[in-house]
């Protein structure tokens, strides 16, 4: 047998290791920018939207709407940012706006017959589309740049990957 083909199978075996820890500190620093702007962005009328916007991997809390989740690959990397909670359950609401409508008892159907009492609706304040807008490039970018740089990668395995 060939000397040190070992060595070299232990190499190629840690190389998935490796990518999916550079992925995931990528990752998470993306997710961490992402809800950042989205907190400085968000309305703070009571603070309660603000402080339910978060990031999670899987699936997001119960009572809150999934914003945006990335795609899952075998090893089941897939992070989730979410904003809204039992709470704060209008942020579909802020972001997109309501449109005119009858608020009084019983007025959301057509056989309403009683006094109208009338929404103006409120106008969109966005705080999820722009952050994403304006991180997206840098996000996948850096997902990019930080896996290729683990695959280059070369030397005795740390710790993480020795798991």
């Amino acid at each position: 047998m060939v000397q040190g083909i070992s060595d070299l199978n232990k190499r190629f075996a840690m190389i998935p290791k490796r990518i999916e820890l550079a992925a995931r500190g990528a990752m998470e620093q993306g997710a961490d920018e992402l809800v950042a702007m989205m907190k400085r962005l968000v309305p703070k009328d009571t603070g309660d939207l603000r402080d339910s916007i978060g990031w999670t991997w899987g699936n997001a809390p119960a009572g809150s709407k999934v914003i945006a989740q990335s795609d899952p690959n075998e090893r089941g990397l897939r992070i989730t940012v979410y904003a809204g909670s039992e709470k704060a359950f209008y942020a579909a609401w802020v972001e997109f706006g309501t449109a005119p409508h009858n608020v009084a008892q019983g007025g959301g159907n057509k056989s309403f017959s009683g006094d109208a009492t009338g929404h103006p609706g409120a106008h969109a304040q966005p705080f999820f589309f722009p952050s994403y807008r304006s991180l997206r490039k840098r996000i996948q970018g850096r997902i990019k740049r930080q896996t290729r740089a683990a695959m280059r990668l070369q030397g005795p395995p740390i710790a993480a990957e020795a798991d």
